[in-house]
């Protein structure tokens, strides 16, 4: 490529997709390094296989879960007409508010042995301990059922989007072919809505991957609990390093998977009858199963565990509520506020600069930038504290020399470190917003303010972001909500003495102060709450 043809655009995006890429190429690097240590011929005499059986097996229950709840959701809620269907429609995603290890906390509480439900089950059979047996939730199962709870909703919207976009007109075809409903369904609708469907269980199984917290509270070893093992307790960042390319290796392993599911397969839409279709009525027993289909993952994933959390927190709650509450959250609106900027401004030069080169260069750049989102945030800790670290202690040295006194960590003894951890982690968000309103805007707006006179930065500025404002607002907000709740990566890589509301959240669940955490929790949840009311008052606008 000639120099002519790196405008200062594409060389932003070619700076931002190094340093998006370093984190996961300091981890890929550690791959084979030091693999005969004692830490790793420990770990993989005694836990590995653990760590490998423990993920696959929440992979496949969490994605079993998932898809079966937000299919079923979404085709009784997009197809058919009952009562409370336009109160589910946009309730359904409330769950994606609730963090799963604030779930984990809350439900602990809720089904352990001295909590409300089995006290109640002993006062009413006069049981004593050893009468009966109840399903401890601290366990794997535990685990799987937290996750499908609150993380549903992503495949619910994909799909539910891909039952509203197909092709209203093949469904009426097959109807007048004789067609019942449920034929129509698993003939036409499921394979119409499966790259719908397979791309929202691959993002939770993304995210299924990449949590700590609930999986280190129930104590289930997964790779995430053993890199936070291997590099803390330890001390092994080698041993660290190479955990994470195994669990980086999981994701890619995902990302393979559902691409290839798809094969040569096409579905696309060949008519213009794209209209909604008029739901069918659902009268009787079935609207009273379609109610409860329904009600179940919002009892579970939001009403239950919300109206705990309150009234844990409003009874007892933290006991350092007041000023060190007010520390906690001032540094986590600071984090995610300052990232929120940053990666909003990255994102728009990005996707600005892509569509002013349409060059495949600036695309393929972009797409590296978004697979930021992928990598698990303990992955991504890893990987940037190897590198930072060093350039850390090479500033020290030389600082030394150039202005004589030692100014100790500069990046890693701030929160420079961990912004930088949570850009690469949350780009892609960001990008992916930005990018899809942007391709809204007609590119004829572009020639008419360069016939006026108007270059590059004044259209961007001028004409552009006034248009985007409420699509940089939102990307903003999925950011800043995405960094309240980040917990590993922010476990990993704080500084010392400096906690979140996440962070206090998780170490007053660990001490088992299960009250005391609700009101950190209960926070987080709240900011959660934001972009959600957005997106179910443009799913109650959907059919209008």
């Amino acid at each position: 490529m000639r120099a002519a043809h790196l405008s200062p655009l594409l060389l932003i995006a070619l700076t931002v997709a190094l340093l998006a890429g370093l984190p996961v190429a300091s981890v890929g690097l550690n791959l084979f390094a030091g693999g005969t240590s004692e830490t790793w011929t420990h770990l993989s005499q005694t836990v590995l296989p653990d760590y490998i059986l423990n993920t696959l097996w929440l992979c496949i229950g969490v994605g079993t879960g998932v898809g079966l709840i937000g299919v079923a959701t979404a085709w009784l809620t997009t197809m058919h007409e009952f009562p409370g269907r336009r109160i589910f429609e946009w309730a359904l995603v409330l769950p994606m508010a609730m963090p799963a290890y604030v779930m984990a906390y809350v439900y602990t509480d809720f089904l352990q042995f001295v909590g409300p439900v089995q006290a109640a089950l002993r006062e009413s059979f006069g049981w004593q301990h050893g009468d009966y047996w109840f399903p401890d939730v601290r366990s794997l199962p535990g685990a799987v059922l937290m996750f499908v709870c609150v993380l549903y909703p992503y495949v619910y919207l994909l799909a539910r989007s891909a039952f509203l976009e197909r092709a209203s007109g093949m469904l009426e075809a097959a109807r007048t072919l004789g067609m019942g409903p449920w034929r129509a369904f698993f003939s036409v609708s499921l394979p119409l809505a499966r790259p719908a469907i397979a791309a929202g269980i691959a993002l939770v199984l993304m995210e299924t991957l990449a949590d700590y917290g609930t999986v280190a509270y129930f104590a289930v070893n997964t790779f995430t609990t053993g890199i936070y093992r291997a590099w803390f307790s330890l001390g092994d960042r080698v041993a660290a390093a190479q955990l994470a390319s195994m669990l980086l290796g999981f994701v890619l392993l995902l990302l393979v998977i559902e691409r290839t599911s798809r094969g040569r397969a096409r579905y696309h839409n060949t008519t213009g009858r794209n209209r909604p279709m008029a739901g069918a009525h659902l009268s009787g027993l079935h609207a009273v199963l379609a109610i409860v289909v329904c009600s179940l993952p919002l009892l579970l994933g939001f009403i239950l565990p919300a109206t705990l959390l309150l009234k844990m927190a409003l009874t007892e709650g933290d006991a350092q509520f007041g000023e060190r509450f007010v520390m906690l959250a001032r540094n986590s609106f600071m984090l995610a506020s300052i990232t929120a900027g940053i990666a909003v401004l990255i994102a728009l030069l990005l996707a600005y600069g892509a569509r002013l080169s349409k060059s495949t260069l600036a695309r393929a750049l972009n797409r590296l930038v978004g697979l930021g989102y992928a990598v698990p945030g303990a992955v991504i800790a890893v990987g940037v504290l190897i590198p930072v670290t060093r350039l850390d202690t090479w500033l020290a040295e030389y600082w030394v020399i150039w202005f004589g006194y030692n100014p100790g960590l500069l990046l890693t003894g701030g929160i420079a470190a961990l912004i930088y951890a949570y850009l690469v982690r949350v780009l892609g968000v960001a990008l992916h917003t930005v990018e899809s309103s942007l391709a809204k805007i007609t590119p004829s707006m572009d020639d008419a303010a360069r016939s006026l006179g108007l270059g590059q930065s004044e259209t961007l500025r001028r004409v552009h972001a006034p248009m985007l404002r409420g699509s940089l607002l939102t990307a903003a907000l999925l950011v800043f909500v995405d960094v309240m709740k980040e917990l590993p990566a922010t476990l990993v890589m704080r500084p010392f003495n400096f906690d979140t509301l996440a962070t206090q959240a998780y170490t007053l669940a660990s001490d088992e102060r299960l009250a005391e955490a609700s009101t950190a929790s209960l926070a987080i949840v709240a900011v959660g709450l934001l972009p959600l009311i957005a997106i179910s008052r443009q799913i109650s606008r959907s059919r209008k």
